[in-house]
């Protein structure tokens, strides 16, 4: 996973970066995989800012991208809303630049989904899951798993969310879960964050509790276990998944054999359980640089061209993974392995990328009709 030699493909030869391993032109790139069956809803973004956003515009036509659902902050819509107009659609999503991030996923919370819903129709509401939390809130840094009204999905304040958002006509989004990796590590301390299957138990009361529907993002949290994503798909008619978090499940994916991703992506795919969704990250701070560690998501990139290469590398990946049956070591390194193993890998190392080719049906319908089904008439269309 580390090391490799440049794949043989005439993409060009450029600046190689953490999301460009080897340097390639990805608008080349793009032309060789050629137009989707359909074009692609990506129903699962974050983008923010109008400068940043153009960039996203020329990669999103590209790569054959027609309509973005984004988790945006709410002040930051009106720009992103002018540019991209009405194939942005946003997602109701908690401020993370509030001064009391208590209060902003708490009662604050419940007037931005009430804000979204008014002022931009949204029909969708995420909650924000992950054991991380417990890190970003100071009131909660203290407190052992499950003492507490917020860090678990079925606490009393996503409890109220949720009601709200029903009353609104909204459906669900959750992260609720983290990669392996993380729980190896970061979350080594069960008593503070709990076990990952734990996470679960509040999820699936929370999906017998509000008919939603609802979208878990990132693979469901838990793209290392196919099988145990189909058994919570199975007691959950209620639940969708989305592809979002390419890294992670890229990583994930590609230690399973090929043809067990391949039969859980038809299985349920063509069932239209299975959303497209990529979990770029769009933002001003990409463009130009910035003093290190404002965020980890500022780090990403410091230029036009390294937030080209940045968000390009993700539809890239994400459609030769489903499209083809290539196996290459990924275009994007991947930090995560040497979080796990830092004597066996760098920062630039990246995991295999294994090719599914999926059956054409699968993909128009987890490109695009999956996504018409479920979320347009929560829109209104």
């Amino acid at each position: 996973m580390s090391g490799s030699k440049t794949p043989v493909d005439d993409y060009g030869q450029g600046e190689v970066r953490a999301s460009n391993r080897y340097g390639w032109d990805y608008r080349r790139a793009a032309a060789a995989l050629g137009a989707p069956v359909v074009p692609i809803i990506d129903a699962h973004a974050h983008l923010a800012g109008a400068e940043s956003c153009k960039v996203y515009a020329e990669i999103r036509r590209l790569f054959g991208v027609t309509q973005t659902y984004s988790m945006t902050q709410l002040a930051m819509c009106p720009p992103v809303r002018d540019l991209l107009g009405d194939s942005v659609r946003f997602i109701a999503f908690p401020s993370f630049a509030e001064p009391d991030r208590y209060a902003a996923f708490r009662e604050g919370f419940v007037k931005t989904i009430e804000a979204f819903r008014r002022d931009y129709g949204s029909g969708m509401l995420k909650l924000w899951a992950s054991p991380r939390l417990r890190d970003l809130i100071p009131e909660l840094k203290s407190l052992p798993y499950g003492a507490t009204d917020l860090a678990e999905i079925d606490s009393t304040w996503r409890i109220k969310a949720c009601e709200v958002g029903r009353s609104l006509g909204m459906m669900f989004m959750v992260h609720i879960a983290d990669p392996d990796t993380w729980f190896a590590t970061k979350y080594a301390d069960p008593t503070r964050y709990g076990t990952k299957r734990r996470q679960y138990e509040g999820l699936e009361r929370m999906l017998d509790r509000f008919a939603g529907p609802w979208i878990a993002a990132h693979m469901g949290g838990w793209p290392e276990d196919l099988a145990f994503l189909d058994g919570l798909l199975t007691r959950h008619p209620n639940l969708n998944i989305d592809t979002s978090a390419t890294k992670w499940v890229i990583r994930a994916l590609g230690a399973h054999p090929p043809q067990e991703s391949r039969a859980f992506f038809e299985k349920w795919g063509i069932r239209g359980r299975l959303l497209f969704g990529s979990d770029i990250v769009v933002q001003e701070d990409h463009l130009r640089p910035q003093k290190h560690g404002v965020s980890p998501m500022a780090d990403l990139a410091d230029n036009p061209e390294a937030a080209f290469d940045l968000y390009a590398s993700r539809y890239w990946a994400l459609r030769t993974m489903f499209e083809t049956d290539r196996a290459m070591d990924s275009p994007i390194a991947d930090p995560d392995l040497m979080l796990v193993e830092p004597k066996k890998y760098d920062a630039m190392s990246a995991p295999r990328l294994r090719g599914l080719r999926l059956d054409q049906g699968v993909l128009r319908v987890m490109y695009r009709s999956a996504a018409e089904a479920l979320l347009n008439p929560r829109w209104g269309s």
